[in-house]
């Protein structure tokens, strides 16, 4: 791989004074590749993204030998360079955008602001135009039509597109997409990742793309870490699942469905709430 866009070495994250363990030892490099980022609920994979973005509440203590964007200290950075860092260098896209989008104004003056803060020479009608090709860049039929409309107005679909519009109208170089097909169809959420996937190539961007989908996973992304317990316990290229060492990985695969061959009863994984505020045995 080439010079790594974000580098972490040893990211230790706690909340409660230190009581509560979130992330143990976690260790990466990402470059100009889809990366994924795969665990169950509460294995600590969303608090990684969001201490990337320094994004955490205030409770939450981030340390790291290292933890670079660029030559960037995202752990010392202070507030001003982060301000610089969000939406402009690394962008953040959410699971669900109803949460995310302000519903009080419409979709084009969103956009358009977020773009006037990280180049607040533009002007209005330069701000606009440039949120029309932005929508028209992520296939949304009407751009004109959509610019108008409130949050409430659109699918949720389309509500996604919006979000990655206004994630690369600045044009960052790192995106981290934390579940953000997991509240859609299946229909829909194969043409929003086909539609990643066409702007990551073409923006030649660093996507972190964190989910609970192995089989997504497998398919979409070029490689993935295996997180449990707050830890990374595998590391390997999506088209090397079938063959994970590490036996909570093969749980995890093993706990799928098949159409093909189903099982009586699908294997369940278990796991002591307690590893939050003990040291984890065996991975």
């Amino acid at each position: 791989m080439t010079e790594p866009l974000i580098d972490i070495r040893n990211m230790e994250i706690s909340f409660a004074s230190g009581f509560v363990k979130a992330v143990r030892g976690v260790s990466f490099q990402l470059g100009r590749e889809k990366l994924g980022i795969v665990g169950e609920s509460g294995s600590g994979k969303s608090t990684v993204g969001r201490a990337i973005m320094r994004l955490l509440p205030p409770t939450a203590k981030v340390t790291a030998e290292r933890m670079t964007f660029h030559d960037t200290d995202l752990v010392a950075a202070d507030e001003k360079r982060m301000m610089e860092i969000r939406g402009k260098q690394i962008g953040l896209i959410l699971q669900d955008p109803k949460y995310s989008l302000n519903p009080v104004m419409r979709v084009g003056e969103q956009i358009a602001e977020t773009y006037r803060l990280h180049y607040p020479q533009a002007g209005k009608k330069a701000a606009e135009k440039k949120v029309l090709e932005m929508l028209e860049a992520v296939k949304i039929r009407d751009p004109q039509r959509v610019f108008r409309l409130y949050p409430h107005e659109v699918s949720g679909g389309m509500g996604q597109r919006i979000m990655i519009a206004m994630m690369l109208i600045a044009e960052p170089e790192v995106l981290i997409a934390d579940e953000p097909t997991s509240a859609l169809d299946v229909t829909v959420r194969l043409e929003v990742l086909a539609l990643l996937d066409e702007l990551v190539a073409r923006r030649n961007l660093g996507l972190i793309f964190i989910s609970h989908d192995l089989n997504l996973i497998r398919k979409f992304c070029d490689r993935v870490l295996i997180m449990y317990a707050g830890r990374i316990v595998e590391v390997l290229k999506a088209s090397d699942l079938d063959r994970a060492q590490h036996p909570y990985t093969q749980g995890l695969l093993a706990s799928l469905p098949s159409i093909d061959n189903p099982p009586a009863r699908l294997p369940t994984l278990t796991r002591d709430p307690s590893w939050l505020t003990q040291p984890t045995i065996g991975a």
